[in-house]
């Protein structure tokens, strides 16, 4: 896509031990801090869901979830370094497809919050 990997944003689907499912965007460059989504959603404790769950919940395969279709509309939670750029890339519904937006534009059409849950990666 040419586009590096901090503008890059994959949908994870996790689960808090409160409020159920939630999609957690984050950048490509990082990993979900469950602590941080958890606080964000009122859950004591949030990860991610297995991944034979991911399909049914969802109606997508993994690296091909998206917010913009998903099966069930399930609140999304937004990293807010997607902020920073003029243009992110999101999944298009199939793995390798990607679209290009403007973050205000996504978070207004999935309802998103705009939350830091990302961390660097080990």
């Amino acid at each position: 896509m040419g586009l590096p990997p901090e503008q890059v944003f994959k949908t994870l689907v996790a689960r808090g031990d409160k409020h159920g499912v939630r999609l957690a965007v984050v950048p490509g460059n990082c990993e979900l801090d469950p602590k941080a989504l958890a606080r964000a959603t009122g859950d004591k404790k949030i990860d991610t869901v297995p991944l034979k769950e991911v399909e049914p919940l969802t109606g997508y395969v993994r690296g091909g979830v998206t917010a913009l279709a998903c099966k069930k509309a399930y609140p999304v939670y937004l990293d807010e370094t997607a902020q920073l750029f003029d243009v992110i890339s999101v999944s298009a519904g199939m793995r390798g497809l990607q679209v290009l937006l403007a973050p205000e534009d996504y978070i207004r059409v999935v309802d998103a919050r705009v939350v830091p849950i990302a961390k660097d990666k080990d």
